[in-house]
């Protein structure tokens, strides 16, 4: 007999967290393209962050066809990911012209793949969070410093695009999910 999970948060219900979601009214979109792999992990924070916004879309998949993409990407959109090395220089995106923010909700290693599948989306103008970033998010630990769960991310990464929301209002599920898995 399959295990009962919310179908909202396709949480077990002694860790369902919809009782903490909120809903925020986002003028700039929010694509969220997640790699399969993170669709059915239980800390899923893109599911999470899509549940908050209004104005978003997740899309689940590694590879997209080239008029999937452009379809996807027919506003004006700007890509929330650090500056590395390893991308091609892009101007950073002007917050006056940006329609829609490219979130992609994967581990580091599988966020690089989808990028080097997608060279569109390497090209695109770039977000990048800076300063001393500290993740409250206790179960999961990334390789790299300074990482922040996707919801964090997008949290961060909107109120600095739309300063006028309480898009931190989004970390009250997130710290609810980490508070019941930690007390299970």
């Amino acid at each position: 007999m399959p295990r009962e999970i919310c179908p909202n948060c396709q949480r077990p219900p002694k860790v369902c967290y919809c009782s903490a979601l909120v809903r925020i009214a986002n003028c700039i979109k929010v694509l969220i393209i997640q790699h399969p792999l993170e669709q059915k992990h239980p800390f899923n924070t893109g599911r999470m962050a899509h549940l908050c916004l209004e104005n978003s879309e997740l899309v689940v998949a590694e590879k997209l066809s080239e008029d999937e993409l452009a379809q996807l990407l027919a506003p004006s959109s700007g890509l929330l990911y650090p500056s590395l090395g390893w991308l091609p220089p892009v101007a950073p995106a002007e917050r006056s012209e940006l329609e829609q923010l490219v979130v992609i909700d994967a581990t580091w290693r599988k966020s690089k793949k989808i990028l080097h599948l997608h060279p569109v989306l390497q090209r695109l103008p770039r977000i990048s969070l800076e300063g001393g970033l500290k993740s409250n998010y206790q179960i999961r630990r990334s390789s790299l410093a300074n990482s922040l769960s996707t919801l964090e991310s997008i949290a961060m990464a909107m109120q600095q695009l739309e300063p006028a929301r309480d898009f931190q209002a989004m970390l009250q599920p997130f710290e609810r999910m980490v508070a019941l898995q930690k007390r299970f």
